[in-house]
């Protein structure tokens, strides 16, 4: 990276973002190499975000500054619900195949995440594998396997809700059937597409039922 490319990135980060400056300073003065991608990326993503919320500020005024703002609240909230919750639930459910003596165990991980994003829960690969064990005639590891099968099966009772509050002020059910909806129309895709379009709706008709009607 150049002086001049260096230069224009602090300048950026000095009017726009001041917390980060001191730094991304430093990070440049140092000679660390991420922090180039870093700025880099955290510039053009705030000037794309600037960009797109001016554009629904114009389309729709605050409606649909609004309806943008709460699309990418519905992403995030996603991401951090829906996704975050299938690896983790899967990764944990792949580690007790694994320890249990399993075959196979990184394909049924495969196949666990997958069946997690559809929301259809761990459990498809976890009580087959401990109904195996079992048959084996390994009670033990059979017993410890159905006690941690329970465990991840049930983590995203408390971990989904929580992870998406953290990411939408939405309400629960809306996010569920975007995510199921979009699957099951546009496939992996939809898991994001879905619960965007059902945000969207739900701002846009919220805010209409809820207008205050203009007196002639």
């Amino acid at each position: 990276m150049t002086a001049e490319e260096q230069k224009s990135i602090l300048d950026y980060f000095a009017k726009a973002e001041p917390y980060y400056y001191p730094f991304i300073r430093f990070q440049f003065e140092t000679g660390a190499r991420p922090s180039e991608t870093t700025a880099i990326t955290w510039a053009d993503v705030n000037t794309a975000a600037r960009t797109v919320r001016k554009f629904g500020a114009r389309l729709g005024g605050p409606r649909g500054e609004d309806a943008v703002v709460l699309a990418s609240q519905a992403i995030r909230g996603v991401a951090l619900g829906v996704v975050v919750t299938a690896l983790v639930q899967s990764l944990l459910g792949g580690l007790g195949l694994l320890v249990a003596g399993v075959p196979f165990a990184g394909m049924l991980t495969a196949v666990m995440l997958l069946a997690c994003l559809a929301q259809l829960g761990p459990m498809l690969v976890l009580i087959p594998a401990t109904i195996w064990v079992y048959w084996t005639g390994d009670n033990l590891w059979g017993t410890l396997l159905l006690v941690w099968t329970l465990f991840v099966g049930t983590l995203d009772n408390f971990l989904r809700p929580f992870l998406i509050k953290q990411g939408a002020d939405l309400p629960l059910l809306l996010i569920f059937a975007g995510v199921i909806g979009g699957l099951l129309s546009l496939g992996l895709l939809g898991i994001f597409v879905g619960p965007v379009v059902l945000a969207v709706a739900y701002t846009l008709l919220d805010a209409w039922v809820n207008e205050t009607p203009r007196m002639d």
